[in-house]
């Protein structure tokens, strides 16, 4: 394997985990030898998606996905997204008997059901019909590996996430200290599929900060004007939000995995959360968190944890390991009687797969 075209319809100006992970994993590849080519909605005409103008939807044709499918000459697909973009190169690679592999990043009915009233059924069918007709569709987590494979997933393949340690590091400094403590901090899109109001509502002491932009950050501001919201911070600004504050606070019900999770505990601060998909595998039972159906409980009780046990957690989990699990998956796509990516976490220490360069 010595390049792969990736082909996604979440790309910048985005900030968010799908375009993170796809940068730093094209960041890996290449430093591995392979070459790696983006398909996005860049190359085309576009516009902003109903109720979530951030988000462009391509307007193109697939005799066209083919073309930039054929120039880019690739040994392997990967179809990041089930957006427009994703679509047209699935029936390319399916006309074409191109092998594919596919990608679960977002948990698409649970946050179209969040604004409109789409049946669940319906929305899974959907995603099954797309995702089973590749050769692999790699998934973030165990947890979401069962939840799928009880929803008539297969072939699923484990693809994990990685924190970049130098960047996100204990970083002290003075940017939260005008404000009054305890500080408990939210890091992401601000949507409703993030179930953020499950945070504001709580009753702790201190100061509660909002970081990041999205379609409900007005609503949320005027409803909530004794919270911090910061709008999109990045670089080391954004680190002193993680680093400085007490305790980070992930309200979602509805994320895969949750890279903030890893970046949070990466700077030495706690992470609390619910018990569900995304904290129980990265958290879990580390000790760099506290996961509680009632998230005041598990906010306040966070303050007792270890900041440098959090980032010991943290250390375990690696972009370089998780590009030698996603270029095993894609080898595996050829020959399934390779072994499956190893896997990377709380529990298990990263191990190689061994060299994948080969042609």
């Amino acid at each position: 394997m010595s390049s792969i075209l990736i082909v996604t319809d979440a790309w910048k100006p985005q900030i968010n985990g799908v375009v993170g992970s796809l940068e730093r994993l094209a960041k890996e590849l290449k430093q591995m030898g392979i070459r790696v080519e983006f398909l996005t909605p860049l190359s085309f005409k576009s516009v902003p998606m109903p109720s979530y103008g951030e988000i462009r939807l391509s307007l193109t044709l697939p005799h066209r996905v083919r073309h930039f499918i054929e120039d880019f000459d690739c040994d392997h697909l990967h179809i990041a997204t089930e957006g427009p973009l994703g679509l047209m190169a699935r029936q390319v690679a399916k006309r074409d008997g191109r092998v594919f592999t596919t990608s679960y990043h977002t948990r698409f009915p649970e946050y179209l059901q969040a604004r409109y009233p789409v049946p669940l059924s319906f929305s899974y069918s959907w995603l099954r019909w797309f995702h089973n007709s590749g050769q692999g569709c790699m998934v973030a987590t165990n947890t979401l590996e069962i939840e799928l494979r009880a929803r008539g997933f297969e072939n699923l393949m484990r693809w994990s996430r990685g924190v970049d340690h130098k960047r996100f590091r204990p970083l002290k400094t003075d940017r939260l200290s005008p404000l009054s403590g305890p500080t408990f901090l939210y890091v992401g899109r601000v949507a409703v599929e993030k179930n953020i109001e499950a945070f504001l509502k709580l009753d702790l002491p201190g100061t509660k900060i909002i970081v990041g932009g999205g379609p409900q950050l007005e609503e949320l501001q005027k409803a909530y004007p004794e919270a911090v919201f910061t709008g999109p911070k990045e670089g080391d600004e954004l680190v002193e939000y993680y680093a400085n504050a007490d305790v980070f606070v992930f309200p979602s019900l509805t994320d895969t995995f949750g890279n903030v999770l890893l970046e949070a505990i990466a700077c030495g601060t706690p992470v609390a959360a619910f018990p569900v998909m995304g904290p129980i595998d990265v958290i879990g039972n580390s000790g760099a968190g506290v996961l509680n159906k009632d998230l005041q409980i598990a906010a306040l009780e966070a303050l007792e944890v270890s900041r440098e046990h959090c980032r010991d957690v943290a250390l375990r989990y690696t972009w370089r390991a998780s590009a030698e699990q996603f270029l095993a998956n894609a080898d595996q796509a050829y020959n399934p009687a390779l072994p499956v990516g190893f896997r990377q976490g709380p529990s298990s220490a990263s191990t190689s797969v061994g060299n994948h360069l080969n042609g």
